[in-house]
């Protein structure tokens, strides 16, 4: 059955101006019995103004008074001339002309930091064909000699959400850790050293000892 609008609003109206049951209400509009009970009681949805069902098509009064008297019958929703807005079906992940681009950056990237990623993986974050990302990991990519790996998530064409849940998926059924952390044997990220004070006064405009001798 189509879902009702407005399911909370319709109950109330429905307990306000019918002497339907809480069974029937919570069929009709999705909730629970006993959540169209504490509706009834004051308990749940305080403040919500009812909406007629009649009034927008959803139920004919003839079918309510079908139902009223009848604990048994079921509320059948009334068919409606006005279209109904269309379910988007699973499908490629759009992205913005401008970003599109910066795919093949984003598949480098995850190859390099997450080689457990299936194809299939990357494809669906990225929103790229299973062609792309070989060609990028055989380096055959038209444009590999350009390619710089960057962060999809920085790039925005996936949330962090969404790669954390695909690592810890490929590493389960890898076999590996589920965890985030890097796995073993992993190049670490090595940050720059800064010389202290022992290495001397050499700074980016060059050796200052000689300007400032030191005293014997």
């Amino acid at each position: 059955m189509t879902q009702v609008l407005m399911p909370k609003a319709t109950a109330v109206w429905l307990i306000d101006n019918t002497g339907l049951s809480f069974e029937q209400i919570g069929a009709f509009c999705g909730l629970h019995p006993l959540e169209v009970q504490g509706i009834a009681d004051g308990e749940v949805a305080v403040g919500i103004v009812g909406q007629d069902p009649i009034a927008n098509g959803q139920l004919t009064a003839e079918e309510i008074a079908r139902c009223d008297g009848d604990t048994a019958a079921e509320l059948k929703m009334a068919k409606s001339d006005i279209p109904q807005p269309l379910t988007r079906t699973k499908g490629p992940r759009y992205t913005p002309v401008s970003k599109r681009q910066d795919k093949p950056d984003a598949v480098a990237w995850l190859i390099r930091h997450h080689p457990e990623l299936s194809d299939a993986q990357i494809s669906r974050l990225i929103g790229t064909t299973k062609q792309t990302i070989a060609a990028i990991r055989d380096r055959s990519h038209w444009n590999t000699a350009n390619l710089r790996p960057r962060d999809p998530v920085l790039l925005g064409l996936c949330t962090q959400t969404d790669l954390n849940a695909a690592i810890l998926k490929a590493r389960k059924a890898a076999g590996k850790p589920a965890t985030l952390d890097p796995l073993p044997g992993a190049e670490p990220h090595e940050e720059p050293q800064h010389s202290g004070d022992d290495q001397g006064q050499s700074t980016r405009w060059g050796d200052l000892s000689a300007l400032f001798p030191t005293k014997n």
